[in-house]
């Protein structure tokens, strides 16, 4: 054998054994509960994490510890990353991905994180904005990262959980509608799942939430998914973990679609 291959060889043992460690790692945090001063967090943070069934929570523990161990966190503003930031954001997060193991934020490496709303600083077309009537922005997706959340509004939306705001879980819709390489309100499916029948509730909604924008008629659905189908679905998925009884009644089929979607219904959580 020669000497190039001999390092060929070498080399893919190399990487062989760090794709073994990562896994092993990767399972063992996925494995270990929170720690008390952590739970501790959700606990005072996140009233929807006392309202998961154990099994969920558990699980939720495990991806939480996943993020953190992936993900870097970045603050600017005066904004010191403390884990009180860090597991508040990462559960949120998570939540979406609590029972969709097939899934996960993997291109996503880093967080920036402002004390309040904010003016961004990156420029590009395929980003995703979330903005507040003055049109500072709240949070933003960029489709291979980074996430860019407002802490004071991170916070509130997980501190109240049936506002149907929550700008943590818009913005990482974002990035679970990102994972096909276009952002248009059409996520990857499960291969039990029928895009057509996603197709039809999402165009039927989205069309009747635009009629209502235009009429000033009422909607369980923020005004801000009238934007575009993207912004639809992320204002979709903010009101289905928040107000899922109200979505479930004047939206049964969207209701139905995104709890098939997500392996989830919040409905049931009381």
């Amino acid at each position: 054998m020669s000497y190039l291959a001999l390092i060929a060889v070498a080399a893919g043992l190399v990487l062989a054994a760090c794709f073994i460690m990562k896994k092993r790692r990767r399972a063992r945090l996925l494995a270990t509960p929170l720690s008390a001063a952590r739970r501790r967090i959700l606990q005072a943070r996140m009233p929807l994490y006392a309202k998961l069934p154990p099994d969920l929570r558990d699980t939720l523990d495990g991806l939480v510890n996943r993020f953190l161990d992936e993900v870097k966190f970045f603050g600017y503003e005066g904004v010191e990353i403390t884990d009180d930031i860090r597991v508040t954001i990462a559960a949120q997060a998570c939540i979406l991905l609590v029972n969709k193991k097939n899934r996960w934020f993997a291109s996503l490496k880093t967080i920036h994180v402002y004390p309040t709303t904010f003016r961004s600083r990156l420029k590009s077309v395929a980003g995703h904005v979330h903005t507040s009537r003055r049109q500072s922005r709240l949070g933003e997706s960029w489709a291979k990262g980074p996430v860019v959340l407002a802490w004071d509004h991170a916070a509130y939306g997980a501190f109240a959980p049936h506002d149907g705001q929550n700008v943590v879980m818009h913005e990482f819709a974002h990035q679970l509608d990102e994972q096909t390489g276009v952002s248009d309100g059409a996520p990857l499916l499960d291969d039990d799942q029928s895009a057509g029948g996603w197709a039809r509730a999402f165009r039927s909604a989205y069309g009747r939430l635009r009629r209502d924008v235009e009429t000033g008629a009422g909607n369980v659905l923020d005004a801000y998914g009238a934007t575009n189908p993207a912004e639809f679905f992320a204002v979709a998925t903010e009101t289905f973990f928040e107000r899922p009884n109200d979505l479930r009644a004047q939206e049964p089929e969207l209701y139905r679609e995104l709890s098939q979607y997500y392996r989830l219904d919040p409905a049931a959580w009381g």
